[in-house]
């Protein structure tokens, strides 16, 4: 919170955040502004609904706080970006970015709100450090719609590889050590993306499709058409990382490509091989150096820690209930999110550096470190908060169901 402190220019959003924060660290079983402010002993919601609309700060430069805070606590030279987005469900039509779309959440097209995150992955833990809400063009084609959700007017248009694009560089340009990106096919299948990493230059391992085109000698081909000529000797078996039942082996092969011409680098295409199933997935890869297929596969397997990002941000820190439907709402909520979690994530990283559990202990984790913290910070409210919390609540209700009642009738002939 010290760090952060500067962002706020009255002590009121200073000292509320902090009340939200500790809110978001609690263990809430609901995280969002009724149930915040009850557990910060407000008198009701609306200190936490005005410092996520209409107070006075800037999200971008908590952002830019908690990307360094990551950075000094889980600093590593040959940490991985990882991007990938996530959708949260949602009803009706006035939260920003919603519309009818895939999401991976239920794993199939919803009513959704999606956006793209850029995780710093390092060897000691992993934190989201950047965020971007991806706007379709059913809402960028329609000024009124974004007026009222409070979308600046100056904004466009960008797909999801562009949004990552501009994290990566971000992070780059504010001087985040990294040596490695990594995504799935929707960045890997994306020429302009890899383009752009390629032109900074930095290394990548991109999932792509079975069917994407790859440049060779002999020349041009699907990805899953070389797999045949992939000699029994060129699988070896290595590990993709520790998984939550063991380390994961897989067969992997690695095949040099051709990238594009005058560009200086090195390419290939990696192969992953289940060894039960026989299912394949497919890599491109670039680095300005040579590199082993080792290396390779510790990238590609230090994708899935976005995954572990989004469960436990969604599962710990209400990433996924903030009920908002603004732009600024949406982004200064993310990002305090995401500035809760990687305090359990930095938090987690010292104590298994300082302090290494003994042999009959596994290390501490996130969701145990949660708990221990929320019970020591949990503050006990008198009966009669809860009292007058429970008036305010049947008050709200009673004055919603009335209003409903109201356009119900009046929308009958």
């Amino acid at each position: 919170m010290r760090r952060i402190a500067g962002r706020f220019a009255r002590v009121e959003p200073r000292r509320r955040v902090r009340r939200l924060v500790l809110g978001l660290l609690s263990d809430l079983p609901r995280k969002n502004c009724w149930t915040l402010a009850e557990h910060a002993g407000d008198a009701s919601p609306d200190g936490m609904q005005h410092l996520l609309h209409r107070a006075k700060w800037d999200a971008d430069a908590v952002r830019d706080d908690l990307r360094s805070y990551v950075v000094e606590h889980l600093r590593d030279d040959e940490a991985v970006l990882v991007v990938d987005e996530t959708g949260d469900l949602k009803k009706g039509t006035a939260t920003v970015g919603v519309q009818r779309q895939y999401t991976g959440t239920a794993g199939r097209i919803e009513n959704a709100q999606v956006a793209v995150y850029l995780v710093y992955s390092a060897e000691h833990g992993h934190a989201a450090i950047d965020r971007a809400l991806y706007v379709p063009r059913s809402w960028t084609d329609d000024p009124d719609r974004c007026r009222a959700a409070g979308i600046p007017d100056d904004l466009s248009f960008a797909t999801k590889p562009q949004l990552a694009a501009r994290m990566i560089l971000r992070a780059l340009d504010a001087g985040t050590p990294a040596q490695w990106v990594a995504g799935d096919e929707v960045y890997g299948d994306n020429p302009h993306l890899r383009s752009a990493l390629e032109a900074r230059p930095i290394s990548y391992v991109l999932a792509v499709s079975s069917t994407h085109q790859v440049a060779t000698r002999a020349g041009k081909f699907q990805a899953r058409a070389l797999v045949p000529r992939i000699p029994r000797r060129a699988w070896q078996g290595l590990s993709a990382g520790a998984g939550a039942k063991g380390e994961r082996y897989y067969d992997w092969a690695q095949l040099d490509i051709t990238g594009p011409d005058g560009r200086p680098g090195h390419w290939w295409l990696l192969i992953r091989r289940n060894r039960r199933s026989g299912e394949l997935a497919f890599y491109r890869c670039f680095s300005p150096y040579p590199v082993p297929l080792s290396e390779l596969v510790r990238v590609a397997g230090r994708r899935w820690t976005v995954e572990e990002i989004f469960q436990a941000s969604k599962g710990l820190a209400g990433l996924d209930e903030h009920q908002v439907r603004r732009w600024t709402s949406w982004h200064r909520w993310a990002t305090l999110a995401m500035l809760a979690h990687a305090f359990l994530a930095v938090t987690a990283a010292a104590e298994r550096r300082d302090q290494p559990a003994p042999a009959d202990l596994i290390p501490l984790t996130g969701s145990e470190i949660q708990h221990l913290f929320a019970a020591l910070i949990n503050t006990v409210h008198d009966l009669a908060h809860r009292l007058r919390w429970s008036q305010w609540r049947r008050r709200h209700q009673a004055r919603a169901r009335a209003s409903h009642y109201r356009r119900q009738a009046a929308s009958q002939p």
